[in-house]
């Protein structure tokens, strides 16, 4: 089906809805590399006024990518209920628009309708959005999982402690973890990029966090972001894996290009689920994506990237994640150009991954090589938090020394938290003033008197 929108005495067509979609983006270097993005300002205003006309319903009949040749468009369309669209399926997506922005639409009616979205119908209705309208629509809409502790609560902002190092060295991958407590991060989890996907390396990784946890009963989890096969083998070698890690992709093609599919998935998921290691809750699995990365497989079919990558929040709900991460600039400038091609988007993945009820993160981040810098990732940081993100990335000066890409540091996230007011997870913060990091308001207290752990935790890891 084609669609047509005039503006003055120029008539605009769209050869189909895939077209329609991709020409409505907000503009960006990866479409305009890919060769689906408008031409002009004029023709962009154009798409997006003819998709304001398109009934919700249409998504269900005009797939992008057709059901019969990939997975992801199968799980989208099969998981589909009728029953929780039917309170919007009388919607065009410019009335879904007004619907998400009303005072009278609240977390529980966007919990009512989680499952009758596809990421399609979430795509569309993004790019018809301000800034504004993704921040004050995704903040009505919380998302809460558990494992050790609760991530998600309104009000509540967590931080990956992020503490990478380029040759896995325990002992410094160990002086980072700490140097992140000490600041109050780690709350969403102690999450390790490693240098190699060595088994035995990374087994070593997970027993230092998993001793160091249990030895002053830290409520967090850990993980370390290997293949999902890996974590496979580590699990059947009875090594203490908590979070299972994958990057994930929204076509059947790109998720090849990682090495998965969706039964891989499932099979991780049940091992992790077997080892029955979470205390107040069995929200396991983590997810990390990013804008671009099916076009960089060439395996995007003419879809925009945005829409792309909101079907991959697709896949990830299937699987009741407990943390979900855009890793928003990392892919580099030729996907999203600049800081403002990266706060756009950044805003779009919170915003989408939260209609279709997933519990999303953002790294803040870009690449050496990208027209931003940091005051454009402190934007974006307080956006987010505004929005209500779930959590963000905590590493030791914002600078990443092993994945050579810049991100947010433990003292951004105390400055989100303090002008935000918001507070971490709840049992972490309680271990935090238990331990004497901080105080009751989750302030952090002086040097001397956080002493006594850091010197414990020196003698742990043999530092003088």
């Amino acid at each position: 089906m084609s669609y047509t929108e005039t503006i003055g005495s120029r008539a605009y067509r769209f050869a189909d809805l895939k077209t329609l979609m991709a020409k409505a983006s907000p503009q960006r270097s990866g479409d305009q590399l890919a060769g689906v993005a408008a031409a002009s300002e004029e023709e962009r205003v154009a798409a997006r006024m003819a998709l304001a006309q398109v009934p919700l319903r249409t998504f269900l009949n005009e797939a992008l990518i057709p059901y019969e040749s990939d997975e992801v468009t199968r799980l989208v369309i099969d998981d589909h209920s009728q029953e929780a669209f039917a309170e919007i399926a009388h919607l065009t997506v410019g009335d879904f628009r007004n619907w998400l922005l009303s005072s009278t639409t609240d977390a529980d009616a966007l919990t009512r309708i989680t499952a009758g979205l596809t990421p399609e119908m979430v795509a569309a209705v993004s790019k018809l959005m301000r800034n504004q309208d993704l921040i004050a629509a995704a903040r009505k809409r919380p998302v809460i999982t558990r494992f050790r502790n609760t991530v998600g609560l309104p009000g509540h902002m967590s931080v990956r402690l992020q503490p990478n190092h380029p040759t896995d060295d325990v002992k410094g991958i160990a002086a980072s973890m700490l140097d992140g407590l000490m600041y109050g991060c780690g709350d969403a989890m102690i999450g390790i990029n490693p240098a190699s996907d060595n088994l035995g390396a990374i087994t070593r990784l997970l027993l230092m966090i998993d001793d160091f946890r249990q030895r002053y009963q830290v409520p967090t989890q850990s993980c370390v972001l290997t293949h999902v096969t890996n974590t496979i083998a580590a699990i059947e070698k009875g090594a203490p894996v908590d979070l299972v890690f994958q990057s994930i992709a929204g076509t059947e093609k790109a998720n090849a290009g990682f090495g998965i599919s969706l039964a891989l998935l499932q099979e991780a998921y049940e091992a992790g689920l077997s080892l029955k290691r979470g205390t107040v809750g069995n929200n396991l699995m983590y997810f990390e994506t990013g804008q671009g990365s099916a076009l960089s497989a060439d395996a995007h079919f003419g879809v925009d990237q945005q829409t792309c990558e909101v079907r991959a929040y697709a896949v990830a709900r299937k699987f009741n994640p407990f943390l979900v991460n855009t890793v928003v600039g990392f892919i580099g400038p030729e996907y999203l150009y600049d800081g403002k091609q990266i706060t756009r988007a950044g805003l779009e993945d919170h915003f989408c991954g939260k209609l279709l009820g997933v519990p999303m993160g953002c790294d803040i981040c870009y690449t050496n090589h990208a027209e931003a810098d940091q005051d454009d990732m402190d934007n974006l940081l307080t956006l987010l938090g505004v929005a209500g993100i779930n959590f963000i990335m905590g590493i030791p000066g914002a600078d990443d020394v092993m994945l050579n890409y810049q991100s947010t540091s433990f003292h951004d996230a105390l400055y989100v938290r303090n002008v935000l007011g918001l507070r971490r997870a709840p049992e972490f913060e309680a271990w935090l003033e238990s331990m004497r990091i901080t105080d009751a308001r989750g302030a952090l207290l002086s040097a001397s008197t956080q002493q006594p752990l850091l010197e414990g935790a020196r003698d742990w890891m043999g530092i003088a």
